[in-house]
């Protein structure tokens, strides 16, 4: 087995990077990760909290992969162990919690989409998630309100409307996945896990919404890593495998 090469991490985002979108990852990803840890450090980094993580990579995560941020980093876990925990509530207070969430709910109540359905905010530990359509759609009503949202940009224009209401909050917006977008304090995108991440001087970060107003955008810009754009699972075995496991370990 060859030796990992020191200061080197390989760090993961999970929807549409190790998994398709809101899928369970698949055993022949899991066999791949599992060889590429034999040669790098390796991270998971996701916008979702540890329980919907888990649903995607696994029950046992935290242990499988040597670092798993949760929620961008807010909640971090080392080897099993929980090494960090950051609390918006606590940040925010309650009153501008409460102030945003109702403009929210009103704005969400006035909007006209082919169909809504129930938990249309979801408030996390470091982050509020809006979903216009509601998180407790099915799969197929899920894919079919992301073309929906390609041609007539809900999400997008939804941000908008937020950010300029909320701007005196310093809020920061990032739209990921199929059907919401995340909202957090201003700093606390994917970059917030790399303050944990200090002993490492080669951070690659593999993610597939690099672009602007992606949620992997701000990672993947980070001066302290070097991004990758991915467009499936297999493209992320491909690059990696072309960077760790086809010459010495760490590549260029």
């Amino acid at each position: 087995m060859a030796a990992r090469k020191p200061g080197l991490i390989a760090l993961f985002d999970v929807d549409g990077t190790l998994t398709a979108p809101r899928k369970v990852v698949t055993p022949k990803m899991l066999e791949f990760m599992k060889k590429l840890q034999e040669v790098v450090t390796v991270g998971v980094v996701g916008g979702s909290d540890l329980v919907k993580i888990s649903e995607q990579l696994g029950k046992a995560v935290i242990n499988d992969y040597d670092y798993v941020f949760s929620e961008n980093g807010l909640v971090a876990h080392k080897d099993g162990k929980l090494i960090g925990s950051q609390s918006l509530k606590t940040f925010l207070g309650e009153e501008k919690l409460k102030e945003f969430i109702n403009f929210t709910l009103h704005y969400i109540a006035d909007l006209d989409i082919p169909i809504k359905r129930g938990t249309f905010i979801e408030f996390r530990s470091g982050m509020i998630n809006v979903s216009p359509i509601g998180r407790n759609c099915s799969q197929e009503e899920r894919d079919e309100f992301e073309k929906y949202d390609k041609v007539h940009n809900v999400r997008p224009k939804m941000v908008s409307v937020l950010r300029e209401k909320f701007a005196h909050l310093n809020l920061a917006f990032s739209i990921g996945g199929q059907i919401s977008f995340d909202v957090f304090p201003r700093g606390w995108d994917k970059t917030y896990c790399l303050r944990f991440l200090e002993e490492f001087d080669e951070i690659h970060f593999f993610g597939d919404k690099t672009y602007k107003g992606g949620n992997d955008y701000e990672i993947y810009e980070s001066d302290r890593t070097v991004g990758h754009t991915v467009t499936s699972p297999e493209d992320t075995a491909e690059q990696c495998t072309a960077l760790f496991l086809s010459k010495p370990t760490g590549g260029a």
